[in-house]
């Protein structure tokens, strides 16, 4: 909607007269229709503006309103708004639109529109104003809905429900298209538009109880307004005839102010329509206030008083006055609890004070806004009373030691419980069991719960993560604040995590599953204090690394000593060496990180303590054994020796050399004393080569201090030269005693030491000798040369003195050898002749083979090559004989065709008569006669056209003859230019249309029995379908929704007689499985299992089952039985499917041509017309043609369509039927890709298989549509015609002829618009449309013959045979048909060069032709006119060609020559090229030629099966035939018994018994009791009481079932009609239930039949 401010003027309304300005009564009621759209527009705008107050929500524009309100999203809304206890928004179907935005209406939007009308009923609303739900879905009357709205804001504002609606009309513009396109709409419906004035008249006059009371009270209180005075107005509002409800009488000025101003308002809008609306249209109230307007302006006032009395007492605090004002009737407020009055009043005062917050200046509470507090304080207020008798429950579950009671009461929502988890229940009972006997008085408040609860839930959340060795949980729950635990420090969470997971796997070994909080706990301070205590132990480190650095000992054993190192093993004594071995450590880890500020680590500490104890340790232990030594030593005591060098130094030691060690330690220190020394007692050793120890061997004291003024002892031997003696002492008696005891092998060694150096030696010559091998094999051949240069001319000399000697003997011996080699090679073939023989034969073949491959591929044959293969365009005995076969088994095959066609339609009229005899609704004696007619049918067929060969237009006359000939070159005409017969179908109306291609145009194709045939039908097809589409197929769906004309052709068709086999071999295999598998029973419809499965029950029981028989789809799929059974039938249902689709895919080679090119056709065609459409789309219809109109009838009934076979009187099981249909079902939706939905909602699990297997039928449709063109397929093209041997024949009845040759009359304008088409000359000298006698010929009919009209019907159908030609071939000195004088040339071409040779055409005709080739040239002349007598005259060429062929070979240059230069006139060949043009043309006969023959022989086999196929339908036909004639024969024995016994009543006089024939007695009934009956229903031109006058004469006649009746007015008789029994039957049976008669008397066809039947025969 637009809106425009003029500033200038203001717009003219519509329906107003501006000024003097005169218009036409025309265009004021042109105005006057606009005017009303525009009115219409502004009531659309007021339930819009008013709408989105109520919802807060922005509703469509107001043009698109309407649309916008048909889903009814809106109007559910509006009730949720004003009946929020009736509408949630759970029942608003759609609320958010998006269905409705994604794709369009869904009729569950009617529920929308179902609920607003509830909620308005609710309230109160009078139903007079509700709108038809289709008045809204439809859109059927929107302004009916509109007016309900405005209504219904009447009604709400009325009571205090909803603000007043504005009135709009003259205050908004809309654009001259938008009140035009409105005005359309409503004309468009024809809408009523409804009186929106009228509304709160109407509303009061439905609301109140005296209308005249309220109407005079309304009144008043208007003119008392109007006055101006309060208390005037004040009392007239209390009349009680005003039904006013809360009128204050303290409110009478704020009353009187509020009612005047709407007074006025309304007044101004009124003026405004003023203009718009007639006199005798205008209502009192559209000036005055309503009974409805009044109530709704003082409850605005009551509800304004209301709320500031409310405010005022929330500003207040006070309880009192808020409950007094929230108790006001005027804000009606819901469900207001004086026992919540505390709640109301914090509830309301936080609101306030965020209201004002938001605002920044004080605001007062809205109606809505208290009502939503309120709402919440009691939803609050409940909440906690419900939560404190939860807390009770809770604690009463917690005493009685129930882990699940407990679990149950705490998860209750009413609780207000953090979360509870099911798994750990025992967890939660015991824990809060523990907590509540703590508790003084044994009961755990709310808040201690929810701690508790808290606490316990993040804890077992932290064993489950335990227990899944989940460190990122561990984490994330050690952090909860929940959980409450503390000493936490962030840096340290991978520490609880690892410990925790330690402590809960050693807990779960013993049995513990659960971690308390205090476990945890304590696991966390463990880790806090080792964390402590190692940041501690860093400190020391510190201080012990400080000490090391200062070097000083004291300090150093001071901090290694210090408690929170924690070291062992300090020893102070150790001070000095703990010193110098923690400094030389640490320097040395400096010097390896080349980092001086390295520290050592707490281990390397505790590890320098170790190494120094230690080597203290070892150090005493060798100064006391060295003192030791010593002092044996100076005494000479050598019994210690051996034991002090094993216990004090460790010494490996050997008793045996106990005094060697004694005599050499002694030696030694003999060598070291020194006489007269002063040496102190102390003795000093290196520890580790690098620190000092020093021992007093007096007092054995050791210290790593060196003493002061002391000089150590020399004298002695020290440790290492004890060590280093008695090592050399023990090694040297370990030599001596391995020396002994390995004598042997060292002599071996010596030896083996000896061999080597003499080996060396000799591999050392060797080598020099390989080195110095090039020289001597230099010298070697200076030798050798020198001793074969001398025998060289030792020969040479001898043979240079005896030359002529040499000469002699060499010519000797190479005769001899050229001799030998001659008379072996002769030998060796005359051994292999057979072989030399299939050498050469394979040589010539490969030569032919090089050739062919020459004629056939290459793109210019040369014409050498062309000359070896001309013979194959001969016609040998045998192709005549094979075209002859051809011929005749074509021609056996069409007639067999129709032959059967006819007896089948025969046979289904026989069923039709036999089925109505058992209803007893004809008599035998017809059954009886319609079976003579079918047996001798067939002969008087062959008769008929041996007449009408002999007499008829084949008669030898040249009259007839020309009329045969055009006929014939008609019919060639519609034959091979598909376009004619393809605009023909399209003239004539569709049930026209069928019945003509199903007889005459197959029957111009002879069924496609050849190859030429059926091209010619493909291509009429192909044009046909193309045409159809383009004319009369505006949407792709209409090939599937429409029944198309060609398409249903096509079908009819490839099921006939050439497709059946095809269908046969595709589905009779597998579909004898499926009816022969007994067990296999499908059934996917939930009624009928149910009901089967009832049965069973029963027969089971042998009782009724109290189950109901009748029950729906969804009652049915309760049962778990039904469902079991479904189930078990879709898998049978998808293992048989699979076994049908195996079938059809694998077959698809097997599928008729003629339905793959249409099908491609169909799909390029609908391509080519919708562009836009998807492969997809195409691929179904490719789907709809093959499968569910091919295919699928043939699977649902085999048995009509030959695919079993069945026996006479034999019929498929319903159940084999129902399986079969349960297959086509789901073959049909899987092949158009549609699920399973609504009525098959049971079959849904199927969708992924229909899914599936639609990808699978889309890869084989595409595969369908890949097949060649017809051209390529049957190898035709436009010279075929011209080489065939044989002309085309068709089998044509007389009656076909008649009706096409009319039909082209008929239609001639449209199929052939252009004046010289050929069609028009064709028909313009067949003339008129000829009789039936004319082509039987005179006299084949007696003219005095009273059933002369019979006997030329059926002589009509009569067949004869048409061999068509073109009447346009070439003729002497007319115009030369270019393609025909092409095809004459290549035979002469041929005749030339199969007598003379050359190179090329060109210089062939210009080389004259030698004598002897002449001759054989005549001898080819002669040969040919034999063959041509013995031809039969249908494989005669014409005589121009044959005349040619016997001209001499030199004329026949000349022809050609002549010929050559017209064809290159006309651009055909070239002579620059040396005609080579026609020399490909004459290769490509030559092949065609031999495919032709394939072909042939091909098509000799297929026609040898469709006729062996034929005579088994005819077969078949017979056995029903004669399964009929037993049948009737029973009968007819059947009827001579009981006609014996049976006597017939007629006119109170009774036959003799035993007679056989009825008495011609006639029967009669006046009209009166005919038409009491009901036989008569009417007769024109006569009153009912006057049928007693007319009277009917019912008599038999001669023939059974014939009858005459005669009408007699007053004993007149007026009329007689014949009427035929045969004839009331068949009208019965099509369904006719009343005839005329007399053309004046209607009559009941049923009683009547009955009459007769009762009264003639019995019945």
């Amino acid at each position: 909607m637009h809106h425009e401010e003029l500033a200038s003027l203001q717009r003219p309304r519509y329906g107003s007269i501006v000024d003097d300005e005169r218009i036409s009564a025309e265009e004021m009621d042109e105005r006057r229709r606009q005017n009303i759209a525009y009115e219409y527009l502004c009531h659309l705008e007021e339930a819009k503006r008013w709408m989105e107050v109520c919802l807060e929500e922005e509703l469509p524009p107001t043009t698109e309103l309407e649309e916008g309100l048909r889903n009814g999203v809106y109007l559910a809304k509006l009730a949720k708004f004003f009946a929020p206890n009736v509408v949630s928004d759970k029942k608003i179907y759609d609320v958010e639109q998006a269905r409705y935005k994604r794709s369009g209406l869904h009729f569950r939007h009617t529920d929308n529109t179902v609920q607003w009308l509830r909620a308005m009923e609710s309230i109160g609303l009078p139903k007079i104003f509700y709108p038809e739900t289709t008045d809204v879905y439809d859109r059927k009357n929107i302004p009916r809905m509109i007016y309900c709205i405005h209504a219904l804001s009447l009604y709400l504002f009325k009571l205090g429900l909803a603000p007043q609606i504005q009135d709009l009309l003259g205050k908004v513009d809309f654009t001259e298209e938008e009140i035009s396109n409105m005005r359309k709409e409503l004309e468009k419906y024809g809408i009523q538009m409804p009186s929106f004035s009228k509304i709160g008249g109407i509303l009061a006059s439905e609301l109140s109880v005296d209308e005249a009371a309220l109407h005079a009270a309304v009144i008043a209180i208007n003119e008392a307004i109007e006055r101006r005075r309060a208390e005037q107005t004040i009392a007239t509002l209390r009349n009680p005839n005003a039904m006013l409800l809360n009128v204050d009488e303290e409110l009478a000025q704020d009353y009187q102010n509020e009612l005047f101003e709407a007074k006025r308002r309304k007044e101004s809008n009124a003026r405004l329509k003023n203009g718009t609306i007639s006199e005798e249209e205008r209502d009192v109230y559209e000036e005055l206030l309503t009974q409805a307007e009044i109530q709704g302006n003082i409850n605005k006032i009551n509800i304004h008083i209301a709320l500031v009395q409310v405010n005022e007492a929330i500003d207040r605090q006070d309880e009192v006055a808020l409950m007094a004002g929230l108790n006001r009737p005027a804000l009606s407020l819901f469900e207001v609890l004086p026992q919540n009055s505390s709640w109301y009043l914090l509830q309301l005062c936080d609101s306030k004070e965020q209201k004002m917050q938001i605002a920044g200046v004080p605001n007062m509470l809205d109606k809505s806004e208290i009502q939503k507090e309120v709402s919440v304080a009691n939803a609050e207020a409940e909440a906690h009373k419900l939560k404190l008798i939860a807390v009770d429950n809770i604690n009463t579950a917690i005493r009685n030691s129930d882990p699940s009671k407990t679990l149950v009461a705490l998860m209750k929502p009413e609780a207000q419980l953090p979360v509870v988890h099911s798994f750990a229940a025992a967890v939660y009972q015991t824990e809060l069991f523990n907590l509540q006997q703590q508790n003084a008085v044994n009961y755990l408040a709310h808040d201690e719960l929810s701690i508790a609860v808290e606490m316990l839930s993040a804890v077992v959340l932290l064993n489950q993560a335990l227990e899944n060795k989940d460190i990122l949980m561990i984490k994330n729950h050690l952090r909860n604040p929940c959980i409450g635990f503390n000493n936490l420090e962030e840096e340290s969470f991978q520490r609880y995590a690892d410990t925790l997971l330690s402590i809960k796997s050693e807990a779960s070994s013993q049995g513990q599953d659960y971690l308390s909080w205090n476990d945890i706990q304590n696991c966390i301070d463990m880790v806090t204090m080792q964390i402590q205590e190692e940041n501690e132990r860093i400190i020391a480190v510190g201080h012990i690394n400080e000490a090391i650095d200062q070097g000083n000992p004291e300090k150093t054993l001071e901090a290694l000593l210090l408690p929170t190192a924690k070291l062992q093993d300090v020893r102070p004594v150790n001070a000095r060496h703990y010193q110098d071995v923690l400094y030389h450590a640490k320097a040395q880890k400096c010097k390896e990180s080349q980092d001086e500020s390295e520290l050592l680590w707490l281990d390397e500490i505790q590890k320098g303590i170790s190494d120094a104890n230690n080597n203290i340790k070892e150090a005493a232990i060798l100064a006391v054994g060295t003192s030791m030594i010593n002092k044996s030593l100076e005494k000479g005591d050598s019994q210690p020796i051996l034991m002090l060098l094993q216990s004090k130094f460790g010494l490996r030691v050997i008793p045996e050399c106990a005094e060697t060690y004694f005599r050499n330690l002694s030696e030694a220190k003999n060598l070291k004393t020194v006489e007269g020394s002063n040496e102190s007692p102390w003795i000093k050793f290196v520890m580790k080569n690098m620190y000092d120890y020093y021992y007093n061997a007096e007092t054995e004291e050791g210290t790593c201090v060196a003493p002061e003024g002391v000089v150590p002892k020399t004298s002695w031997l020290t440790g290492e030269e004890i060590q280093s003696i008695v090592g050399q002492v023990t090694a040297d008696y370990n030599r001596e005693q391995l020396w002994l005891a390995n004598e042997s092998l060292i002599v071996q060694l010596q030896a083996r030491a000896r061999g080597f150096l003499v080996r060396k030696n000799y591999q050392e010559r060797k080598a020099y000798l390989q080195n110095q091998e090039p020289s001597a094999i230099k010298i070697q051949a200076f030798w050798k040369g020198f001793k074969q240069r001398k025998s060289y001319v030792d020969r040479l000399n001898v043979l240079q003195g005896n030359v002529a000697a040499i000469v002699k003997i060499q010519s000797w011996v190479k005769m001899w050898l050229a001799k030998r080699a001659y008379r072996k090679r002769l030998q060796y073939f005359k051994d292999h002749n057979d072989e030399i023989v299939k050498i050469q034969a394979f040589l010539r073949a490969n030569k032919a083979r090089e050739d062919y491959r020459i004629l056939i591929g290459a793109e210019n044959p040369p014409l050498t090559v062309l000359r070896k293969f001309a013979y194959l365009l001969d016609q040998s005995d045998l192709d005549f004989q094979e075209e002859l076969e051809v011929t005749r088994l074509r021609e056996e095959v069409v007639t067999k065709i129709r032959s059967n066609q006819q007896l089948e339609k025969d046979l289904n009229l026989m069923d039709i008569k036999i089925g109505l005899l058992v209803k007893n609704r004809i008599t035998l004696q017809d059954v009886v006669l319609h079976s003579k007619k079918l047996n001798k049918k067939s002969k008087s067929q062959l008769e008929e056209m041996v007449m009408v060969d002999k007499q008829g237009i084949k008669g030898l006359s040249k009259e007839r003859r020309k009329k045969l000939e055009a006929y014939q070159h008609l019919f060639y005409l519609l034959q091979t230019n598909p376009m004619y017969l393809a605009k023909l179908i399209f003239q004539m109306p569709q049930n026209k249309s069928t019945k003509f291609m199903d007889t005459v145009i197959f029957t111009l194709y002879n069924y496609a029995s050849n190859q030429r045939e059926e091209y010619l039908l493909l291509k009429l097809f192909k044009t046909a379908l193309e045409e159809e589409i383009n004319s009369k197929v505006d949407q792709i769906q209409d090939i599937v929704t429409g029944n198309p004309t060609v398409i249903k052709m096509v079908v009819s068709f490839n099921r006939g007689a050439r497709g059946q086999n095809t269908l046969r071999q595709l589905l009779a295999p597998v579909v004898k499985e499926i009816m022969e598998d007994k067990s296999l029973i499908i059934n996917t419809s939930p009624v009928n299992v149910y009901k089967s499965w009832v049965n069973q029950l029963e027969m089971q029981s042998g009782e009724a089952s109290k189950l109901p028989y009748d029950v729906t789809t969804e009652q049915a799929l309760t049962h778990t039985e039904v469902v079991n059974k479904l189930e078990s039938s879709i898998q049978s249902l998808r293992a048989v499917t699979d076994k049908v689709l195996t079938s059809i895919f694998s077959s698809l080679n097997m599928m008729p041509y003629g339905m793959r090119y249409i099908a491609k056709v169909l799909k390029s065609s609908l391509h080519e017309k919708f562009p836009d459409a998807t492969e997809d789309e195409l691929l179904k219809i490719v789907g709809n043609l093959l499968y569910y109109r091919y295919m699928n009838p043939a699977i649902v009934a085999p048995d009509g369509f030959d695919i079993i076979d069945m026996t006479a009187g034999g019929q498929i099981h319903p159940d084999q039927r129902r399986n079969l249909g349960c297959v086509a079902k789901v073959l049909q939706h899987a092949a158009s890709n549609k699920l399973f939905e609504g009525e098959s909602e049971h079959l849904s699990s199927m969708n992924t298989y229909l899914s599936q297997t639609y990808q699978k039928f889309r890869n084989f449709f595409q595969a369908a549509c890949d097949v060649p063109e017809p051209e390529e397929k049957f190898n035709i093209d436009e010279y075929s015609d011209m080489v065939t041997l044989s002309k085309p024949v068709i089998y044509i009845s007389i009656e076909e002829i008649i009706n096409t040759h009319s039909l082209l009359l008929e239609h001639q304008d449209a199929i052939a618009a252009e004046p010289n088409d050929l069609l028009n000359e064709l028909l313009e000298g067949l003339g008129p449309v000829p009789d039936v006698e004319s082509f039987l010929g005179e006299g084949a009919v007696d003219p005095n013959d009273p059933n002369r009209e019979s006997t030329l019907t059926q002589l009509a159908k009569t067949e004869i045979s048409l061999s068509l030609t073109s009447k346009y071939e070439l003729r002497e000195g007319e115009d030369q048909d270019l393609k025909s004088l092409m095809i004459k040339t290549k035979r002469l071409i041929v005749d030339v060069i199969r007598t003379q040779p050359g190179d090329t055409l060109l210089e062939i005709l210009e080389t004259p032709a030698t004598a002897q080739q002449e001759s054989e040239h005549l001898k080819l002349v002669e040969k040919r006119a034999i063959l041509n007598s013995k031809t039969p005259e249908k494989m005669k060429p014409s005589q121009s060609i044959f005349e040619d062929g016997q001209l001499p070979i030199e004329q026949k240059k000349r022809k050609i020559q002549r010929n050559l230069r017209t064809l290159e006139q006309a651009g055909l060949v070239s002579s620059a090229t040396k005609y080579q043009e026609i020399i490909n043309e004459i290769a490509k006969d030559i092949r065609n030629q031999r495919r032709y023959r394939h072909h042939r022989k091909a098509e000799l086999v297929k026609l040898q099966q469709t006729l062996n196929a034929l005579n088994s339908k005819t077969a078949f036909y017979e056995e029903q035939i004669n399964y009929y004639n037993t049948y009737i024969k029973t009968c007819l024995d059947n009827l001579t018994r009981k006609n014996s016994r049976r006597s017939i009543k007629l006119d109170g006089k009774e036959e003799v018994k035993g007679s056989k024939k009825l008495k011609q007695v006639s029967l009669k009934y006046t009209a009166a009791r005919l038409h009491e009956k009901g036989v008569i229903l009417e007769i024109e031109d006569l009153q009912t009481n006057q049928f007693k006058n007319v009277m009917f004469d019912i008599t038999p006649g001669e023939e059974v079932g014939d009858f005459e009746i005669k009408a007699k007015f007053l004993g007149v008789e007026m009329e007689k009609v014949q009427l035929h029994f045969q004839d009331l039957l068949q009208m019965q049976y099509e369904g006719v239930a009343v005839m005329k008669m007399f053309d004046k008397a209607k009559v009941n066809v049923n009683l009547l039949i009955f009459l007769l039947n009762k009264k003639f025969y019995g019945k």
